[in-house]
């Protein structure tokens, strides 16, 4: 499942990551490299993350191509 929100301030940031991550349990989160551009947006998402999804891995990808890459770094993929 993709989360993705705009970088211009159009969207509320923590009402659709925390929909996002209240949807299920995750194993990982990847957080892309334009959330990582922006610092005060990377804290919250960071925050977010560990407020509800304690338990899950973080993991960091510079384009939506290596995202996989990213999350297996991190969690046993079968294959």
């Amino acid at each position: 499942m993709f989360c993705l929100v705009a970088l211009d301030g159009s969207d509320d940031v923590e009402a659709v990551v925390t929909t996002g991550l209240r949807s299920q349990l995750w194993e990982c989160v990847v957080i892309g490299g334009g959330v990582r551009n922006e610092l005060e947006l990377f804290e919250r998402v960071i925050n977010l993350v560990r407020r509800h999804a304690p338990g899950a891995a973080i993991a960091f990808s510079s384009t939506p191509a290596d995202t996989f890459e990213a999350a297996a770094r991190w969690i046993d993929v079968p294959g």
